[in-house]
C-alpha cells in the first residue's frame, strides 16, 4: 500500500474546511497531551513511537479504514517509520511534513476585510500555536501587526500584492512568541512601533506608540489610532483601523481576555486589565469587528478560518467581558490560571534584543500552545 505525504498547509485547509482526519499521534503521552493538532472533526490515537518499536500489529483494529489517517511525530522521521510499518500492514496512510516543528511555523493568510479607501486587511494565521498578525495594505503601501518570527511570509505576500511595507507595529512585548517586527522593519526600511511603556529594557532603537498616534499608510490616512489598553502588560496598546477594526492585541479574545501574570505583575495590573475591558472598550462603537492577536481553541474559527467578532457580541457573548463583581474577576485572572508559556522569560528578553539565540533554540523556546488567555 502507499505512504503518503501531507504538508501542513493541506492540514490547515482541513481544518478550516472542517474535514475528518484520524491522527495517529507518535509523540511521548505528556507532549500529545500539552499540545496537538486541533480539528473540529478530527479524531485521535497517542501511541508513543518506542511503543512500536516491534510492529504496529497491536494497534491496527484501532485505525479506521474509512478515514484519511495521518501520522503525526515531532520532527518527521518517527512518523515515516510508523507510516511505513503501517503501509506494509495494508493500510495507506500519510505522514505530517516536518512533524510537530512544521506546524507550529506554518502562517496562513486570510484576508479578513476591506477598507474604506480601497485597501485590504489580512490576517495571517498562524493556526499551530494560535498566533494571529497582521497586514493592512492601502494604495501599494503595507502595515505588519504583531509578526512572528518567520518573517519570509509577510515578505513575500507584500511583494505578491504589490505593496512596500512602510510601518511594522507590536502591541506589546510578546512572552510567548519572538516577534519578528524588528526584523522585517530592518529588512525592508520600515518604521518599527513599540509601546514604550513595555520597551524601557530594550537595548535598540524604536518609535513610541502611544495614544494619539495616527500613520498614514499609502496615499489615505489609515485610522491606526493607537488605543492605550493596559492589562496584558503595562503598555498593551489596541488599534483601530478605519474606523471598522479594533486590533485588540492580547487583552481581549473572542472567547476569553489577556492573562496579567505573565511579567508577574497579575496583582498589580488586574485593575489596569479590568478598566479596560469594561471601560475604554465599552467607549468604543459596538460595530467594530475585533481582531485578536491570539486564539484558544479552533471553535473560534470562522467559517473561512478567519477569527474576529464583533465587538458588541463579546460584550453579550464573552464570560470574561460580564463578571460584575471585581472580586471575582480579580479571582478569574489572578488564581488558577493556565501554566505560563515554555520560556516566556527567554522570549520576553529575546524581544527586548537582550538575547540572540540561534533558530533551533528560537523553536525550542516556541514549542507548544499559545497561552495568553484566561476563560
Amino acid at each position: 500500500m502507499a505512504i503518503n505525504v501531507m504538508t501542513s498547509k493541506e492540514v490547515t485547509e482541513k481544518v478550516f474546511n472542517k474535514e475528518e482526519l484520524f491522527i495517529l499521534d507518535v509523540r511521548n503521552e505528556s507532549d500529545f497531551k500539552d499540545w496537538k493538532i486541533e480539528g473540529e472533526n478530527f479524531e485521535y490515537l497517542n501511541i508513543p513511537y518506542f511503543e512500536l518499536l516491534d510492529g504496529v500489529e497491536e494497534i491496527m483494529d484501532k485505525i479506521p479504514t474509512n478515514k484519511e489517517v495521518l501520522v503525526v511525530c515531532a520532527k518527521e522521521g518517527s512518523s515515516v517509520m510508523v507510516a511505513e510499518m503501517l503501509s506494509d500492514a495494508g493500510l495507506t496512510v500519510s505522514y505530517l511534513k516536518g512533524g510537530m516543528k512544521a506546524w507550529s511555523e506554518h502562517l496562513e493568510p486570510v484576508k479578513v476585510g476591506d477598507l474604506n479607501d480601497g485597501g485590504e486587511i489580512y490576517q495571517i494565521v498562524r493556526i499551530g500555536k494560535g498566533c494571529l498578525s497582521y497586514m493592512v495594505v492601502s494604495n501599494g503601501e503595507a502595515a505588519v501587526i504583531d509578526a512572528t518570527r518567520m518573517t519570509a511570509i509577510y515578505l513575500d505576500f507584500a511583494e505578491g500584492i504589490g505593496a512596500k511595507l512602510t510601518h511594522v507595529f507590536d502591541t506589546h512585548l510578546h512572552a510567548d512568541h519572538i516577534s519578528g517586527g524588528r526584523e522585517i522593519a530592518e529588512k525592508t526600511g520600515a518604521t518599527y512601533w513599540l509601546p514604550p511603556k513595555d520597551a524601557t529594557e530594550v537595548t535598540f532603537d524604536y518609535q513610541p506608540l502611544e495614544d494619539g498616534n495616527d500613520v498614514t499608510i499609502g496615499k489615505t490616512i489609515i485610522n491606526i489610532h493607537a488605543l492605550y489598553s493596559p492589562g496584558h502588560t503595562i503598555g498593551s496598546t489596541s488599534f483601530i483601523v478605519d474606523e471598522k477594526f479594533l486590533l485588540s492585541g492580547d487583552i481581549l479574545f473572542i472567547d476569553s481576555i489577556g492573562r496579567p501574570d505573565l511579567a508577574g505583575k497579575a496583582e498589580d495590573w488586574v485593575g489596569d486589565l479590568r478598566e479596560t475591558l469594561y471601560k475604554r472598550y465599552r467607549e468604543l462603537s459596538e460595530e467594530l469587528i475585533v481582531l485578536p492577536a491570539h486564539f484558544m481553541i479552533v471553535d473560534e474559527l470562522n467559517e473561512d478560518g478567519s477569527v474576529s467578532e464583533k465587538l458588541g457580541t463579546l460584550f453579550a457573548k464573552n464570560h470574561g467581558l460580564n463578571i460584575e463583581d471585581e472580586n471575582e474577576f480579580r479571582k478569574l485572572v489572578t488564581e488558577n490560571l493556565p501554566p505560563q508559556p515554555n520560556a516566556y522569560q527567554e522570549i520576553r528578553e529575546t524581544n527586548m534584543g537582550k538575547t540572540n539565540p540561534d533558530l533551533d533554540k528560537q523553536r525550542e523556546m516556541e514549542i507548544g500552545p499559545n497561552r495568553c488567555a484566561v476563560r
